[in-house]
C-alpha cells in the first residue's frame, strides 16, 4: 500500500510531468525537425543547387561542428539567466536562421547558413537535460528523458509527410518547394520560443501553480539528492573538459549520434533511391521512426524499474552495429527498411538509459559544463558521420559502405560504456575497501 510520501511523489510528479513536458516536446520536435528538414529538401535541392553528395554530407554535418563549439557556453550561460530566458532565446534564434535556408544558392552559403544554425541551437537539448535534473528525482530521469527525446523520432515520423507536401508546393508564388519546406517549418520556433519565455518557470521554487506544500516538497526532495556521493566529485570547468569518465560517456554518447543524425539527414535519400517517388519516399519514412519513438518510452520505463543503466545503453548500441553492418548483405527495399527499423530502435532506445546515467554520475555543481560537454563531443560524430556518409557515398556509390562509420562508431560506444562501468565498480569497491 502506497503511504503519504508515495502518495505525494505521485501527485507532483504528474502536476510537473504535464506542466512542462508538453511544450519541452514540442519545442524539441521542432528543433529536430528544423535540424534533418535539409534531408528531404535536398530530394531537389541538391539538383537545383548542383550539390554532390560529398558538399551535401559536409553542409548536412558542420551543424554539429559550430553545436560544438557554442554548447558548453549555452549551457553556462543558462545557469546564468536562467533557463526560461535562455531556452526562449535559443529557439526564437534557430528560427531565424532556419528560415534564413531560402536564401542559399550554392554550397558557400549551404555551409554558412548551416553552421549559423548549429550555432543557435547549440544550447537547446543539453539546457533541457540540465532543466529536467532541476524537477525531475534521479531515479525518474530515464522514462522522464526518454519521453522528452521521443519528440526527435517523432519529428521524422510526422515531418517526412510534411516535408514531402511542402516540396509539392513548387512554383507557388514563383518559389521552389525546399525553400517552402525551410520557411514554413521554422515560424513554429520562433512562435514557440516567445511562448516558452511566457509560461516556464525557471525552477521549483518559481512554480506557483504547484500547492505550497508540493512545491517544498519537491525543492527539499532535489536539495537531499544533491548532497549525496557521486561518482565524480566536483570539478572546475578545465576538470570537467579532460575529465576521463566525461570523455568516455561521450565517445559512448557519440556512437548513438552519429547513427541518428547520419540517418535522419541521410535516410530519404537512401529509401528514395529505390525509384520512389518524393511521397513514397515519406510515407515510407515515417516507419522506422515510428516504431523506434514507441520502444524509445518503453525501454526508458524498463530501465527505470530495472535500476540499472550502463546495459541498457550498451545492448541498444550494439543492435545499431548489427543492423547497419548487416546492410552490406542486403539490396531489397523490404529488407533494408527492417534493418534501418532495428537501427533506429537501438539509437533512441540508448537516449533515455544514457542520459540518466550522465546525470546520476556528474555532481550537481558541475552537471552543466558536464551535460554538455558531453553531448557537444558526441555530437560532433554527426560532423564526421554525416560528411562521411557523403564523401564514400560518391567514392562508391554505395550506401551500404557507406554506413559503416557508423557501424564501427556504434560497436565502440557499447564497449566503452560497459569497460567504464566496470572500472568505475573497481574503484568505488577500492574505495569502500579503504575507508
Amino acid at each position: 500500500m502506497a503511504g503519504p510520501a508515495d502518495e505525494m511523489e505521485a501527485r507532483v510528479r504528474r502536476r510537473v510531468t504535464w506542466r512542462l513536458l508538453p511544450l519541452l516536446m514540442v519545442s524539441y520536435f521542432i528543433a529536430y525537425v528544423d535540424r534533418v528538414n535539409v534531408g528531404f529538401a535536398a530530394l531537389e535541392m541538391n539538383q537545383d543547387l548542383h550539390l554532390s553528395s560529398s558538399i551535401f554530407g559536409l553542409g548536412g554535418g558542420i551543424f554539429f561542428l559550430s553545436y560544438f563549439l557554442f554548447e558548453v557556453p549555452s549551457n553556462l550561460a543558462l545557469e546564468r539567466f536562467g533557463a526560461r530566458r535562455w531556452i526562449a532565446r535559443v529557439m526564437i534564434s534557430w528560427g531565424l536562421v532556419s528560415a534564413a535556408m531560402v536564401l542559399v544558392v550554392g554550397p558557400t552559403s549551404l555551409l554558412v547558413v548551416r553552421f549559423l544554425l548549429g550555432a543557435a541551437e547549440a544550447g537547446f537539448f543539453p539546457g533541457v537535460i540540465l532543466y529536467l535534473t532541476y524537477w525531475f528525482p534521479a531515479e525518474q530521469r530515464a522514462r522522464i528523458v526518454a519521453i522528452f527525446m521521443v519528440a526527435i523520432p517523432i519529428s521524422s515520423f510526422l515531418g517526412s509527410p510534411i516535408s514531402a507536401s511542402l516540396l509539392e508546393l513548387h512554383g507557388w508564388l514563383g518559389i521552389k518547394g525546399w525553400q517552402w519546406l525551410f520557411v514554413m517549418e521554422a515560424l513554429p520556433a520562433v512562435l514557440l520560443g516567445i511562448v516558452f519565455y511566457c509560461v516556464m518557470p525557471d525552477r521549483p521554487a518559481d512554480a506557483r501553480w504547484l500547492p505550497a506544500a508540493e512545491r517544498d516538497w519537491l525543492v527539499r526532495r532535489l536539495d537531499s539528492e544533491r548532497q549525496r556521493d557521486r561518482p565524480l566529485r566536483h570539478m572546475s570547468l578545465w576538470q570537467v573538459l579532460r575529465n576521463r569518465y566525461v570523455l568516455v560517456l561521450a565517445l559512448v554518447y557519440a556512437g548513438g549520434a552519429a547513427a541518428s543524425s547520419g540517418l535522419s539527414i541521410w535516410q530519404p535519400q537512401i529509401i528514395k533511391s529505390f525509384g520512389l517517388t518524393n511521397m513514397q519516399t515519406g510515407l515510407l519514412n515515417m516507419i522506422p521512426f515510428g516504431i523506434a519513438s514507441i520502444t524509445m518510452i518503453l525501454w526508458g520505463r524498463y530501465s527505470d524499474r530495472a535500476g540499472e543503466r550502463v546495459w541498457n545503453t550498451a545492448v541498444p548500441l550494439a543492435l545499431v552495429a548489427l543492423a547497419l553492418g548487416s546492410a552490406l548483405l542486403i539490396h531489397a527495399l523490404t529488407p533494408v527498411l527492417v534493418i534501418l527499423t532495428v537501427a533506429l530502435i537501438g539509437t533512441y532506445a540508448m537516449k533515455g538509459p544514457f542520459w540518466a546515467l550522465t546525470s546520476e554520475w556528474l555532481p550537481a555543481t558541475t552537471a552543466a559544463a558536464g551535460i554538455a560537454w558531453t553531448n557537444a563531443l558526441g555530437n560532433l560524430s554527426g560532423f564526421a558521420g554525416t560528411w562521411l556518409l557523403g564523401v564514400i557515398k560518391d567514392a562508391t556509390g554505395s550506401f551500404a559502405i557507406a554506413l559503416l562509420p557508423l557501424v564501427t562508431l556504434a560497436a565502440i560506444g557499447a564497449i566503452a560504456v560497459v569497460l567504464c562501468a566496470r572500472r568505475h565498480d573497481h574503484i568505488a569497491a577500492a574505495r569502500d575497501a579503504s575507508a
